[in-house]
């Protein structure tokens, strides 16, 4: 008679992958948690330890209709004013089913501009927030320019689900190291960001 014994380790018991498998762990750096906020900035823990790091958003609310942003700097500088090259697109459902679409964004797009970076369309009724992912890569490579990409879901400006995809580069080689959220108009009246380092 055989028996067969299970292995019932979780995986975070597991010390090794096996060779030729890869894998990637979140390491939180920073939490912050907006009330009534104009803007939220992360100028600490931004080096070349990590060559992605992710922002985490998460029920962020505005104190009035607008758009969701975001910029960086380098150094110790606070102008927020990197050069960015951008790209974006939607798909949107309202609620009543009276439209939806997917469609390129040029109100979001930027082209060699120091602008904030639109990534999110907000509504400021009491119950909607938005919700999702930046990443940001290589952020202190002193060799090429630096990439983001981002995808947040939110209930936008008509009520709806708005889905927003945002990718594009900080035209600059010199390292990043903070970065700066604000809405367009108004404050960030709720909710928690949150900075991870990816290994």
């Amino acid at each position: 008679m055989s028996i067969n014994v299970c292995n019932d380790r979780s995986m975070a018991s597991i010390t090794s992958l096996p060779s030729g498998v890869s894998g990637s762990s979140l390491v939180l750096l920073e939490t912050q948690t907006a009330s009534s906020s104009s803007t939220i900035s992360f100028t600490s823990n931004i080096d070349s330890t990590y060559k992605e790091y992710q922002f985490h958003f998460t029920d962020i609310h505005p104190s009035a209709d607008a758009q969701f942003t975001f910029q960086a700097d380098t150094g110790t500088n606070t102008s927020y004013n990197q050069t960015i090259t951008s790209t974006a697109f939607n798909a949107y459902h309202y609620e009543n089913d009276g439209a939806t679409e997917l469609t390129y964004n040029a109100n979001k797009d930027l082209a060699q501009s120091t602008s904030f970076q639109r990534i999110g369309t907000l509504n400021s009724e009491n119950d909607d927030a938005c919700n999702g992912i930046l990443q940001i890569f290589d952020p202190s490579n002193t060799t090429f320019v630096k990439h983001f990409m981002s995808v947040m879901n939110s209930s936008g400006v008509t009520p709806a689900t708005y889905n927003d995809f945002v990718a594009g580069y900080f035209n600059t080689t010199t390292a990043i190291t903070r970065f700066q959220f604000k809405m367009n108009t108004g404050n960030i009246d709720a909710g928690t960001i949150k900075m991870y380092g990816v290994v």
